[in-house]
């Protein structure tokens, strides 16, 4: 496995971990990079995400194949670099931040599509801090139970309940597409529209979604308790009344029809493993995993 040391100048060590299954390229001859950001200091219900890339490493070796019945091809047919972990102040969310947003900056100078494994929430916005200083008119795809919006939270403006709102921040109005929301305080939901689009439980919208932003550069971020907890238990705040696998997964293809040359990054977040001790969700999230990487290459 390829471990890097710097990223723009800047210190970001990366922990060497097992590759996940397929994604054992080097570097220079990647599409993807893999990485993880094992963070969860501002987690305020149960934590336990910064074991999540790990967990998904391990399982993917023993639990799911390289190849993709849904989509008749496997890993084998792309290139993707699985380069560890990053090694992130658990006690500083600003400091993760810049060291998240130094190495997603450093994969796409070089012409690559990061791949972020959460952690919370929260690292989502180092790597839409990186991609939309690179990539103007910027549009976010969000899936997620719950809406993000606060524009803080007890007292804290980086939380992984603001992050979605400071992602507006540096996006701006008609920029950020949720989907699956069927949690929030009434605040996010008075602020988000004409702001921010959502759609509460489903994501039914995603091929006219998919069409309004054609042709902008587009940031996927999925928060895995998006699912119902009857798939996915393993979260730090299930939320009830969830979509189905299935129903992600073609979401996901609905979007990539119209968008796949145009999307720079995505990440995955929120599994907890140590809570579902079947194992389930980890196998889950190692299978969309597998799906969104063979979506978009």
């Amino acid at each position: 496995m390829t471990v890097f040391t710097k990223t723009g100048g800047t210190t970001s060590p990366l922990r060497a971990r097992p590759s996940f299954i397929g994604c054992d390229s080097e570097y220079e001859d990647a599409k993807f990079v893999l990485f993880g950001a094992p963070f969860d200091s501002t987690t305020s219900f149960r934590p336990g995400t910064r074991f999540a890339s790990p967990a998904m490493r391990a399982e993917s070796a023993r639990g799911i194949e390289m190849f993709s019945p849904y989509q008749n091809r496997g890993l084998e047919e792309i290139s993707v670099c699985d380069a560890g972990d990053l090694e992130l102040p658990f006690g500083s969310a600003a400091r993760s931040l810049e060291q998240i947003e130094a190495f997603t900056g450093r994969v796409l100078d070089d012409g690559k599509i990061p791949v972020m494994l959460g952690g919370e929430h929260l690292v989502t916005l180092g790597a839409v801090r990186a991609a939309a200083a690179r990539h103007s008119g910027l549009a976010i795809v969000h899936f997620d139970a719950h809406a993000d919006l606060c524009d803080e939270f007890f007292g804290e403006a980086l939380s992984h309940a603001t992050v979605i709102r400071r992602a507006w921040d540096i996006v701006g109005d008609n920029s950020i597409f949720q989907f699956g929301i069927r949690s929030g305080c009434r605040e996010e939901f008075e602020w988000a529209p004409g702001r921010v689009s959502t759609e509460r439980f489903k994501a039914l919208s995603m091929e006219k979604t998919a069409e309004i932003i054609s042709g902008r550069p587009i940031y996927i971020t999925l928060d895995l308790d998006v699912l119902d907890p009857s798939e996915f238990p393993g979260t730090g705040t299930p939320e009830a009344g969830g979509i189905s696998f299935t129903e992600l997964l073609d979401a996901m293809m609905k979007l990539a029809a119209k968008n796949r040359q145009n999307i720079v990054g995505f990440d995955l977040c929120e599994l907890s493993p140590h809570y579902d001790t079947s194992g389930i969700s980890t196998a889950a999230a190692c299978k969309i995993l597998r799906e969104m990487l063979l979506v978009l290459g």
